[in-house]
């Protein structure tokens, strides 16, 4: 007896998924797209649906190299359901390969409003639907962001930066809807984000990346003053890339995390800067508020003590140090 044909949406999509992951990208897309079509014809709404199987079959038009029809796909997933991670990445990593590294910059410059820490595009997520196996992605790769923006300099000058558009401002729906997503799909990223920690850690930076890292967190020490937090945390992104050597480009992110609420992110920039400088007092500050916020007054009032052995006369940190002290009590 022959084997079944899918005859529904699921049962496409689960074959598609089945055929990408046995390298059959073609006869994947094939089914992603009877998928599409009889989801189309039902005249059901389910947005998130469709946009995952445009996603999906982008991810095959990427392994098979045809570009273009991955951005069309990419494109239209993102229409349904915006900010989507997954065709975000697959959509920037076919401007790269077509070499439009303007569009491919700007599409991970979203993507690190969603998760600052993104280190692949994890195709293989129980989300998505396609298989495990990690793809390589730009975004995480030194080397590659240099080659970037090398690309944009000789195209725009050295003052490449400020002629690029500007980059659209990710809801925080949209980055709710990515930290809700399902766990099997968080602990993917999060072997992938210890991975590339690790990496990042053990490279030396050249002295041009040194350099570049400084620009960047210059201009985000300037996003500060003019109180786009959310922007000046893209560019310490940034400058971490280049060069995680940098004390002050942690506490000043951490700056950032706190004035936007995100105390925990705080506390871990603030960490990383004084394992970097164990006497980088507004670490030690920043890390206390962070704790004070997190109602974690015995570490608050470690770190306010801390400092104030290197400052005494701290004025901030002695009132600070009352209030928790009051907390305590």
């Amino acid at each position: 007896m022959a084997p079944k044909l899918p005859d529904s949406v699921e049962e496409l999509r689960a074959s598609g998924n089945l055929s990408f992951r046995n390298g059959q990208f073609a006869e994947a897309a094939t089914l992603y797209s009877r998928a599409l079509r009889m989801l189309q014809a039902q005249g059901s709404s389910d947005p998130e649906k469709e946009s995952v199987l445009y996603s999906n079959r982008a991810a095959c038009h990427l392994k098979d190299g045809n570009c273009i029809d991955c951005i069309k796909d990419c494109t239209s997933a993102l229409a349904l359901v915006p900010f989507g991670m997954k065709p975000l990445l697959r959509r920037a990593s076919a401007y790269e390969a077509l070499e439009k590294y303007t569009l491919a910059y700007m599409d991970y410059l979203t993507v690190l409003q969603i998760d600052d820490s993104v280190t692949s595009a994890l195709e293989g997520s129980s989300r998505g639907g396609i298989s495990s196996r990690p793809s390589w992605n730009p975004l995480c790769d030194p080397a590659c962001l240099s080659r970037m923006t090398r690309a944009l300099m000789d195209s725009f000058g050295p003052e490449w930066r400020q002629k690029l558009p500007s980059v659209p401002l990710v809801p925080v729906s949209a980055q709710k809807r990515w930290e809700c997503s399902p766990s099997g799909y968080r602990k993917e990223t999060a072997k992938s984000k210890s991975k590339e920690a690790t990496a990042t850690k053990s490279r030396v930076p050249s002295a041009g990346d040194v350099e570049r890292a400084r620009v960047l967190k210059e201009e985000g020490n300037e996003l500060v003053k003019k109180g786009n937090h959310k922007q000046a945390i893209e560019k310490y992104n940034e400058s971490l890339w280049f060069s995680n050597l940098e004390s002050a480009t942690y506490s000043n992110r951490a700056l950032c995390h706190l004035v936007l609420k995100q105390y925990k992110e705080a506390v871990k920039d603030c960490t990383e800067a004084l394992r970097l400088d164990g006497k980088n007092v507004k670490a030690f500050y920043r890390r206390a508020q962070a704790y004070k916020a997190l109602k974690d007054y015995k570490a608050s009032f470690a770190d306010i003590n801390n400092l104030l052995q290197i400052e005494p006369r701290n004025g901030p940190a002695q009132k600070l140090r009352q209030e928790v002290n009051r907390s305590l009590n």
